[in-house]
């Protein structure tokens, strides 16, 4: 897959896992609160999105940090006769399980659906379908709040998850092609992206729903073509609006989640991705250099190269933290065409080791040992 296509296609925003942030209770709705605390790294789950387009061509990686193994088509090997499935997009984890968004190939429902999967197995809990029988929702990403997940899709609702049950049990129209989320003061605040194939849909604002009552607020217009968003510990949203590719550019966009309105002109930059993480925020360059670099929250401004070693990243596409030690661990999807890898830096910026993964490396989920 060319990084140009990808861009189009793929861009959209995230909330991590090891990467999924425990924000302050007074200003950021806590993610799942782990009981015992985890001491140790066992593993890293990688989820390999694969060839755009191609049928059951997404994949797990899995890394034992022990054995220092890296074993790939892992969701299949431990789930025999059982595919994840196409164009899966998100990995997240809530819990003991993680939660695998496949978009699914256009004009194909039965292709969408949220996989549930053991963390500690790997092995799928259930497959969650999202379309209603004729026509597919799209999914795109998935975020947590009290029990519940929230999916965007490209039909323009938002799915709400009872993670007991592991069943849509409501949906509710948010906007237009629904890309990114984060979940700040009892809200959640969702991108909506610029699609062609979603015509005559809001494409220049973040959505904001109330999680209370799950019905839609207001749109706070950031510009053309939001994708990711991320929450400051403060409460704050910085949010990737990525312009048209061409003639508009790319800018980094602050939110205040109290009166939920822009603040400022934004910072304009061309990049394909940001994340914050804790108190840490990251940034990849848009093409055709996808350098790595420091976010400045404050200010939402790229600030100094991330890696200070002589690593070097050919196309940087995913950036997580893992928060029991603070290694940063990075994606590199090379050329699109073979195999990635995983680089884990340590906090300094400086590599500790690496390992292969699939095609198009991207969201990563910890496997802890705990107490």
């Amino acid at each position: 897959m060319n990084r140009t296509s990808t861009k189009i296609e793929k861009l959209s925003a995230l909330i991590l896992v090891g990467g999924v942030l425990l924000f302050s209770a007074c200003k950021k709705d806590r993610g799942a609160i782990i009981d015992p605390v985890p001491n140790e790294t066992q593993g890293i789950y990688v989820l390999n999105e694969g060839a755009y387009g191609a049928p059951n061509n997404s994949e797990l990686t899995y890394y034992n940090v022990a054995t220092g193994v890296a074993t790939q088509n892992y969701f299949q090997k431990q789930n025999p006769g059982v595919l994840l499935g196409s164009n899966a997009n998100d990995l997240q984890q809530y819990g003991s399980k993680m939660y695998c968004v496949v978009t699914g190939i256009d004009g194909d429902a039965s292709t969408a659906y949220v996989e549930v999967i053991s963390i500690a197995t790997g092995k799928s809990i259930k497959r969650i379908p999202f379309s209603d029988g004729t026509s597919s929702f799209r999914p795109r990403f998935i975020a947590f709040h009290k029990n519940k997940a929230y999916v965007s899709s490209y039909d323009g609702y938002i799915s709400r998850i009872d993670t007991a049950g592991l069943t849509i049990e409501a949906r509710v129209a948010t906007g237009g092609a629904l890309e990114g989320l984060a979940v700040v003061n009892e809200k959640l605040y969702v991108t909506n992206s610029h699609r062609d194939d979603v015509p005559d849909a809001v494409d220049n604002a973040v959505s904001v729903l109330n999680l209370s009552t799950f019905s839609k607020i207001k749109d706070i217009e950031v510009g053309v073509n939001p994708t990711r968003i991320s929450a400051t510990a403060n409460g704050e949203l910085l949010v990737l609006v990525s312009g048209d590719y061409f003639n508009i550019p790319a800018s980094v966009q602050k939110v205040n989640s109290v009166s939920d309105t822009k603040t400022g002109d934004g910072n304009e930059a061309d990049l394909s991705f940001i994340n914050v993480i804790g108190s840490r925020g990251f940034a990849i360059g848009g093409y055709p250099d996808y350098k790595l670099n420091t976010l400045n929250m404050a200010t939402g401004q790229v600030a100094s190269a991330f890696v200070t070693d002589a690593t070097v990243l050919e196309n940087p596409y995913y950036v997580g933290i893992n928060t029991l030690n603070n290694d940063v661990l990075v994606s590199d999807a090379v050329n699109f065409a073979g195999n990635g890898r995983v680089y884990v830096f340590s906090a300094e910026g400086k590599v500790k080791y690496s390992f292969s993964a699939g095609l198009g490396p991207k969201n990563i989920v910890y496997n802890y040992l705990f107490k």
